[in-house]
């Protein structure tokens, strides 16, 4: 399972943003270089970024060490724990996420969809809005706010801002999940 979720790393990075370049490309004649909105990169949107999501990465562990959460069937941090994923594992897989899914989701479809119903179908795509298990949507609805926040932040701040979010609060989660005994 570890190795499946390694390739899936490498598949969310190296694949997850052609469709999102081709709906830019196809409709909105958008060029690489726009795409990636490599013009509006600076340092201080990636320590904006950055801050965000380590902030709500610890903001999201606190809710997730609740009692409300020991009794949910299928938890993501047990799960983690049983694929011995090393910290650097966990860091690869949330720079994956981070790039891949912003690339997907920030640059290519939130122009279509708006920022709101972006987020939405992100977090729901995840699995955590799921109305069969209400008690795992609870987690989705701690997410939730975090999405909306990087998404909206992607008018204002660019892409690096989101990647760079998206990437700290998944490497705090993963941290958190590998180090636990």
């Amino acid at each position: 399972m570890k190795k499946q979720m390694l390739v899936f790393g490498w598949v969310t990075l190296l694949l997850f943003p052609i469709p999102g370049f081709l709906l830019q490309f196809f409709f909105n004649d958008i060029t690489w270089i726009e795409f990636f909105d490599i013009e509006r990169y600076s340092i201080i949107t990636l320590f904006f970024g950055l801050e965000l999501g380590v902030v709500y990465g610890f903001i999201a562990y606190f809710f997730m060490k609740a009692p409300f959460f020991e009794r949910i069937p299928n938890r993501i941090d047990l799960s983690i724990r049983k694929m011995n994923f090393s910290i650097l594992d966990g860091v690869f897989l949330s720079l994956c996420a981070g790039v891949g899914e912003e690339l997907l989701f920030r640059a290519g479809i939130q122009s279509f969809l708006g920022p709101f119903i972006t987020s939405i179908l992100f977090v729901a795509l995840h699995g955590y809005l799921n109305p069969f298990n209400l008690k795992f949507s609870v987690y989705g609805l701690i997410v939730l706010p975090f999405i909306f926040l990087i998404s909206y932040g992607f008018d204002t701040f660019g892409l690096l801002f989101c990647v760079a979010a998206h990437f700290s609060y998944d490497a705090i989660l993963f941290t958190f999940m590998i180090k636990e005994d």
